[in-house]
């Protein structure tokens, strides 16, 4: 009798409690599907970016929401859907896992890891789309980016939270100058991230490989979505690295992020578009195709110190055909971004490596990104060496009949272009950068063969190395040139020539 009147409580008890929770889920169906798109009929509710579900775990994202359907592009193998079946919208706008979990990774734009290093263990994560930071949040540009390349850090410098574009054909260098900038962070307060849009899977793990030689990885994230790999998985990537630097920006560090390149992005996004039947324009880019660059690039920034001071900077790559940055892509993107970095394949041939043109090349930020000591040396570098090209173009035709004056001038140039070749993987830190730049513009160098030029710079910096880093430290502490310090950098020099053979 006792055990069942137990029984009758406990089935009273659950009586009492049952309250089953209902959850409305919007669910549509298939009606068509094929090259990675999916058309589907329901899902009145889905959003714009949403992650929609289908069957066997694969998972999409709306990028046409019609009237009467929906265009899906597949992030996963989609010769598994067919025609009928259900699928159901998430909730969950396109979203990637950001935060300090991802330094020293290789993620694809879901975050997915491909280093084999096991699973992430993040935090928090940020949809890969947002607003650009309002113009009053920002601050104007005064920091800079010390890349370690001569060429770029005395004529065309570069600040935090600038956008500044690396433009050329392929095989100039562009991703060279990309990777050597990452690489001269090192044991700095930048954080990269390196993102890698269409690109063989081989130069993937090659840049990766590089920059865990020069243990650059170790403050360095690499989003990759290579050649291999859906259009939407390419599309999504330079957007889910953006919200991985603005996660940063937004704790008031600085973060630097490469492109690499958005010349691939746009055909992934052109390809998607007429899949998902938009009307072609010029080129066969859909007509937002200017959209899909300016809002990405717009999201770089250098926040006022009040609304936490951080910084994003980006340096987009562009590839060019046949040194034509006259094409449509090209000019979007140059006119999006606060200057350019023009390499040339005729310079590249010839080797002068970074294949800068001078001429082309511009940054908007200028003098305001550099410090002081590389102010007070290159003031005039960029004028002495366009003139020098421009000399050497109409020389070739009669070195004879040259004057005085214009002969040393081409014998100036020529060594201040040898001293500006720079070999890959070996940024130069910025004390070294003034001193052999200050020696060469002041004519310490107009008595050194040509040929000898870069033995001479070599055996330079070893001699400072040595015999004087108390005047390398002056300059790396003060950022400046004071008279004192310029005094004992003359007599350094000085001394190097009478002593040192190179």
């Amino acid at each position: 009798m006792a055990r069942a009147r137990d029984i009758a409580s406990i089935i009273r008890q659950q009586i009492e409690q049952f309250g089953a929770t209902v959850a409305m889920v919007d669910v549509g169906t298939v009606v068509e599907v094929g090259d990675g798109i999916a058309r589907i009929h329901g899902l009145s509710g889905a959003r714009y970016n949403e992650l929609i579900q289908f069957p066997n775990g694969i998972i999409g994202v709306a990028l046409n929401l019609e009237e009467d359907s929906v265009g899906v592009v597949m992030l996963g193998d989609y010769s598994q859907i067919k025609e009928g079946d259900e699928v159901r919208c998430t909730g969950r706008i396109a979203e990637v896992p950001v935060g300090d979990a991802l330094i020293g990774r290789v993620i694809d734009p879901l975050g997915r890891p491909l280093d084999g290093k096991g699973p992430l263990k993040y935090e928090k994560t940020r949809p890969v789309e947002r607003v650009a930071p309002h113009v009053v949040l920002r601050q104007s540009v005064d920091t800079p980016v010390h890349t370690g390349i001569e060429a770029i850090d005395s004529m065309i410098p570069i600040g935090r939270g600038q956008r500044e574009l690396i433009i050329g054909d392929r095989s100039t260098g562009k991703t060279a100058i990309a990777l050597d900038t990452i690489i001269s962070q090192r044991g700095g307060d930048l954080i990269c991230i390196y993102v890698a849009i269409g690109q063989k899977a081989s130069k993937v793990a090659q840049a990766v490989a590089t920059l865990e030689q020069y243990r650059a990885m170790e403050h360095t994230i690499v989003v990759s979505a290579t050649a291999s790999d859906p259009a939407a998985l390419q599309y999504l990537a330079p957007y889910a690295g953006c919200a991985i630097g603005e996660e940063f920006m937004d704790q008031g560090r600085d973060a630097l992020i490469i492109y690499d390149d958005l010349s691939k992005h746009a055909w992934a996004y052109r390809q998607l578009s007429l899949l998902l039947r938009r009307p072609p324009g010029r080129e066969a880019y859909p007509g937002d195709i200017f959209y899909l660059h300016s809002r990405l690039l717009e999201r770089a920034a250098k926040m006022a110190p009040e609304y936490g001071g951080g910084s994003l900077t980006a340096l987009p790559i562009i590839e060019t055909q046949a040194n034509d940055i006259s094409a449509y892509i090209p000019t979007n993107v140059i006119s999006i971004t606060d200057g350019q970095i023009y390499l040339e394949t005729d310079l590249f041939n010839a080797g002068i490596r970074p294949a800068l043109n001078v001429g082309l090349s511009v940054s908007r930020v200028g003098g305001a990104a550099q410090t002081k000591a590389m102010k007070q040396v290159a003031g005039k570098l960029r004028l002495d060496l366009a003139q020098y090209r421009e000399l050497a173009a109409f020389a070739q035709f009669g070195a004879a009949e040259l004057d005085r004056i214009t002969r040393a001038q081409l014998e100036r140039g020529q060594r201040i272009t040898e001293v500006l070749k720079q070999p890959q993987y070996v940024p130069m830190l910025l004390e070294k950068e003034v001193a052999i730049l200050y020696a060469v513009i002041n004519g310490y160098l107009d008595d050194v063969p040509v040929e000898r030029v870069r033995a001479f710079e070599d055996a330079f910096h070893r001699f400072m190395e040595m015999s004087h880093p108390e005047i390398c430290e002056r300059i790396a502490q003060d950022k400046e040139l004071s008279e004192e310090t310029e005094e004992a950098l003359k007599a350094a020099i000085l001394e190097f020539k009478e002593k040192v053979p190179y």
